[in-house]
């Protein structure tokens, strides 16, 4: 007959045994209910599709680096501009079809001559206002191919629109208007949310 210890010895690693199992069944449940969860709250390939604002980190994007992101299934630019580039923003006006942006390429906070919240970074939509062709960047100087009135910009070699460094369209060119500037907040300095706006930046 088996002592009262041996039994009570049993019981007990009987206990710890589902204990334990219990636990661990615990947790991959609340694993399996926590996942869905935490992946309902990031937006998925259809909703980036359908316009869910894209969270940019810029803290890496140097003085005249152009880093490209995707949102609503276009290219959107982001420009960081030297001093040299805003000052030919000015020098360009007159060969511009619409240097003070009139048609509505824009949200109202971007409608000035940067086309810009901070005058520095510029947010736009890598697309040509003409048949929806993806222009180059060309930040050179008057390269001979563009003519001596360039300095610097986008450049469609489809059908030959120019736009400045502020995606504002040259005058005689087949695009008929400025490129479109997204819309778009800062959440802070290096943090930039495209496809939404706050109060302050509207």
């Amino acid at each position: 007959m088996p002592d009262s210890f041996s039994i009570n010895e049993r019981m007990s690693g009987r206990r710890k045994f589902l204990v334990a199992a219990t636990s661990v069944a615990g947790g991959i449940a609340g694993a399996a209910i926590a996942t869905p969860f935490l992946l309902s709250m990031m937006p998925s390939e259809r909703a980036k599709a359908a316009g869910a604002p894209v969270e940019v980190d810029i803290s890496k994007l140097e003085p005249g680096m152009l880093l490209m992101v995707e949102w609503r299934g276009k290219v959107v630019w982001i420009l960081d501009r030297t001093p040299e580039m805003l000052e030919t923003l000015v020098k360009i006006e007159a060969d511009l079809a619409d240097p003070t942006s009139e048609k509505k390429q824009q949200p109202d906070y971007a409608k000035n001559r940067t086309r810009s919240i901070k005058p520095e970074i510029l947010v736009i939509e890598g697309v040509c206002t003409h048949l929806g062709c993806s222009p180059v960047f060309r930040k050179e100087v008057a390269p001979a191919d563009l003519g001596p009135d360039w300095l610097g910009g986008f450049f469609c070699p489809c059908h030959g629109s120019k736009f400045d460094l502020a995606g504002r369209v040259y005058k005689n060119v087949p695009a008929p208007s400025n490129m479109v500037v997204p819309p778009h907040t800062y959440l802070s300095d290096n943090r930039l949310l495209i496809g939404a706006e706050s109060e302050g930046s509207a």
